[in-house]
This record gives C-alpha cells, sequence and structure tokens, in this order.
C-alpha cells in the first residue's frame, strides 16, 4: 500500500517537472574549420603556409580562431603604431596641449622619446581605452552576434562605431570582404615587423641597416 501511495506522488510530480530540453548537433553552433581560416590570405610569397614552428598544428579549431583573432587585432595596433611613429617622425603635430603645460609642438619627434614625454595619466588613459574596447569587443561577440570561436568571423569587430562609422562598407559583396579582410592580415602582418624593426633601430644602434635614427 505504502508502495503505491509512493508511486502515485512520484508519478504526479513528473507530471509537472519540465521537460529535458533535447539538442541536436545541429543546434550547436560550431566554430570555423582550421582549414578554412588557414586558408585565408594566400600564400602567394611563400607557396605555402609559413609556420616553421607548427603553431597551427596545436590545439582545436577554435585554438586557430583564437589565433586568427588576435593576430588581426596585433596587426591593427601594429599599423597604428606604425604610422604614429612616422607621423611623430615627420613632425605631424596636434594644435592645443596634450596635457597642462605640454603643447603638441614641444613633443619630441623620435618615437620612444615622444611616448617617454607623455605624462604617466595620458598613458594609462591610452590603456585604459584599448582595454574598454577589448572588453567590449568580447561582450557585444557574445550578445550581439555569432563569437567567433562558435562559428563568427575571427577579427571581426563588434565596437560601434569603431570600425567604419560611416558605413561605407555596407555594400560590399562577401568576395570584396574577403579580399579585404586578406589584405588587412597581410598588413597587419608586415606592420608588426615594421614596428619591430623601429623599436630595434631605436634601442640597438646600427641592428638596421640603411635606417636612420628614429
Amino acid at each position: 500500500m505504502k508502495a503505491a501511495i509512493l508511486l502515485s506522488v512520484l508519478s504526479t510530480a513528473s507530471a509537472f517537472a519540465p521537460a529535458a530540453n533535447k539538442v541536436s548537433s545541429t543546434d550547436l553552433k560550431a566554430c570555423i574549420s582550421r582549414e578554412k581560416i588557414l586558408s585565408e590570405p594566400d600564400t602567394t610569397e611563400f607557396g605555402s603556409i609559413w609556420d616553421p614552428l607548427g603553431l597551427a598544428e596545436m590545439g582545436s579549431d577554435e585554438t586557430i580562431a583564437w589565433y586568427r583573432h588576435a593576430e588581426i587585432k596585433h596587426g591593427r595596433v601594429a599599423m597604428a603604431a606604425f604610422v604614429g611613429w612616422w607621423a611623430v617622425g615627420a613632425g605631424v603635430r596636434f594644435p592645443g596641449e596634450l596635457s597642462h603645460g605640454l603643447d603638441f609642438a614641444s613633443i619630441p619627434s623620435k618615437g620612444l622619446e615622444a611616448w617617454d614625454a607623455v605624462p604617466g595619466w595620458g598613458k594609462a588613459q591610452m590603456l585604459l581605452f584599448a582595454g574598454l574596447i577589448e572588453l567590449h569587443d568580447e561582450l557585444f561577440h557574445s550578445i550581439r552576434g555569432t563569437h567567433y570561436m562558435k562559428g563568427g568571423t575571427p577579427g571581426k569587430n563588434m565596437v560601434p562605431g569603431l570600425y567604419d562609422p560611416f558605413g561605407l562598407s555596407t555594400g560590399r559583396s562577401e568576395e570584396a570582404k574577403a579580399k579585404g579582410r586578406s589584405s588587412e592580415i597581410k598588413n597587419g602582418r608586415l606592420a608588426m615587423i615594421g614596428v619591430a624593426g623601429l623599436w630595434a633601430a631605436a634601442t640597438l644602434e646600427g641592428s638596421v641597416p640603411l635606417q636612420p635614427p628614429c
């Protein structure tokens, strides 16, 4: 009798229990395959993927997507740094003051000396701004689109207004966008080499042949 009552209670309770959600494999967001990621950009320069350390063979597809996303971001930073270093060396200056008592016009023309001239709080503001961009990029990747490790496009900027604020690329075809991504990756790689060369020339005299003081 007690067993019958117990079974009756359990069966009644199970009627109000939430049904288990069945998730099929097609509902899961899969990361773009490493083959797809490594197919861009083309390998015209070397004839094959240049990877002497075999980093592209390490980890899962998600790892490769993270590598590519990081590479594109570092490339963008390097392109901005190279242009900034060149602009300072060429004598380009903003009007007004960088901080109280420090005019832009008084900043040295050499890259590392110009950075040293920036007050500590100014450097902190730049690093904080970069950190906020990184935080919101990851946040918006998760809530406004598909994360690059779950099927989204590695390197895609998700911070509103940071890239293409005038919408110039809105009407571009997917082929044109893919070509632009490949060009950006190559330009970013070159910029990383360029910035490394400028830093070496500025810190190690004679390390870069034919490079004037910078």
